[in-house]
Order: C-alpha cells, then structure tokens, then sequence
C-alpha cells in the first residue's frame, strides 16, 4: 500500500483550490486599477479607488435628496458629468454643511467635491477650492396662504427658520434687530419645512430654487417675498491642493460644454420645470 499518496492528493487539491481563487483577487485589483486610470492620468488622487466621492448636507430638494439608496437631484446630475468622464461612480456622503463650507471635510479626507446649492461667498473661497458659478439664486420668504405675513416688517415677535450655516441664517440674522423677530435654526431643510407646515415657526427664509418647488406641493403655503441678494451657486473641492484644482477646472470645461450644447439646459428643465435665465 502506498501510504504517500492519499497526501499527493491533498496537496494537489490545496494547490488547484489557491490557483481557483488567484484571478478573483487579481480581478478586484484590476477593475480598481481601471476605475482609477483616468483620474490618475489627469493628476488626480481620490478619496476612493474607482469613485468621486462628494460631501453634502441633505435632504435639499430638488438639488439633492434620496429617491430609496439613491442621491438624485440637479446637483448630483451636474456633478455626474465629472464622474462620468473620468469613468467614476459617484458616491454621495452626508455631513455636518459647516464641514463643506470651512473645508473640513477635504482635509480629513471625507471627499473629493463638494454641493449642496452652495452661494459662493469671500469667505468661503479663502477657505475652499469654488467652481464658476452653474446658477443664479436668490432668498426668499415663505409663510402660510392664511397668515398676514408679506414681509420681515409682519414678523415683529414671531419667529423665523432658517437653515444653520447658510446664507438664508445670515440674511435672517442681519435684520432681526431691524424688524424683531426670533431667528430659529434647522439642521437641515427638511426639519424647516416640517416646522412651518406644523405651526412652530411661523415663516422660513431660503433659496428659491427649494422654497418655490415646496410651496408648489403645499398648497397652504406661498412664497411671499423676494430679496435681491444676488447670489450663485458653485461647487466645492480642496483649496490649494492639486487634485481640488484640477477637479474644479474640470468641472468648469464640462459645464461650459453642457451650456453650448444644450444639456445643462435640459438638466434643468428636469429638475425646475422652466428653461434657465
């Protein structure tokens, strides 16, 4: 009896079974590596081999918002013509808004971009990488149809929400005093417009692009006044730093193309109902 051979075999089955699970492995690498290749020949360096990871705030409909375990929305929209063109999925993350607008969230290494309908201001420029401006916004003030409110002067000892961190809080906050009202703070705008549908503030300033398509799905509700502060949006990416740069100048040939060739156009329509200014 041959008493070696029953471990001949064993050690033949050990050495096929390693070969089998080789190409698995390599295949991972590989579709990484490819994932990759074109960010990588541009100069660029990812939070995540294979995706363009991008930090917001949400919900901030109809910019961004989650249709099941997808991020849909005209920001997610514009900023897939990056993804896509360097052959990248984009992964969207969600974090405190301060952490897009001070740059924290860059260089901890949370993303690659950031949205979320964000003005571009002074400060925020000093502090993070800004693309050119893909739309014009505005503030605007949103009550009850059965309130007498049509203006800050017909808020005096009620109170106002707003979202922190945003330009709605600092246009609020500037003239408080001014026409004596409460400003309140949301974390986001959802928890805003829960608050004025309930009763608990009894008006909102915000951007027009959200506040417009709200009150058309709450018939209860109207925007009463505008407020010309001239603001536009852009988006975010790490300031000073190779791959922020490149990404944002990437962004802008993109959407100087999509405006030329008609599909930012139809992206809005898509997501306003209206053709663009």
């Amino acid at each position: 009896m041959n008493v070696t051979a029953p471990f001949r075999r064993t050690r033949y089955l050990a050495a096929a079974a390693l070969l089998l699970s080789l190409p698995a492995c390599a295949g991972k690498g590989s579709e990484d590596a490819v994932a990759g290749s074109k960010a990588a020949a541009a100069g660029i360096t990812l939070v995540k081999p294979g995706k363009l990871t991008v930090c917001t705030h949400g919900p901030y409909k109809p910019f961004l918002f989650r249709d099941g375990t997808k991020s849909i929305g005209f920001d997610v929209d514009l900023l897939n013509l990056v993804a896509e063109d360097l052959d990248l999925e984009q992964e969207v993350v969600n974090v405190e808004w301060i952490q897009v607008t001070s740059g924290a969230g860059f260089a901890a290494g949370k993303c690659d971009m950031g949205m979320g309908a964000m003005t571009i201001t002074k400060e925020r420029q000093a502090a993070i990488g800004i693309t050119d401006p893909y739309m014009d916004a505005t503030q605007v003030l949103l009550t009850t149809k059965a309130s007498e409110i049509r203006s800050l002067a017909d808020l005096r000892g009620k109170k106002i929400g707003v979202n922190a961190d945003s330009t709605g809080e600092k246009y609020a906050k500037a003239n408080a005093e001014k026409f004596g009202y409460t400003v309140i703070r949301f974390a986001d705008l959802a928890l805003g417009e829960n608050n004025i549908k309930s009763g608990r503030v009894d008006a909102l300033v915000n951007d027009n692009g959200v506040l417009y398509p709200f009150a058309a799905e709450n018939p209860e509700l109207a925007v009463v006044a505008e407020f010309d502060t001239g603001e536009k949006y852009g988006f975010a990416a790490r300031k000073n730093d190779p791959s922020g740069t490149k990404l944002v100048e990437r962004f802008n040939a993109l959407l100087k193309r999509a405006k030329s060739d008609g599909s930012y156009a139809e992206t809005y329509r898509k997501w306003f109902g209206v053709d663009p200014k």
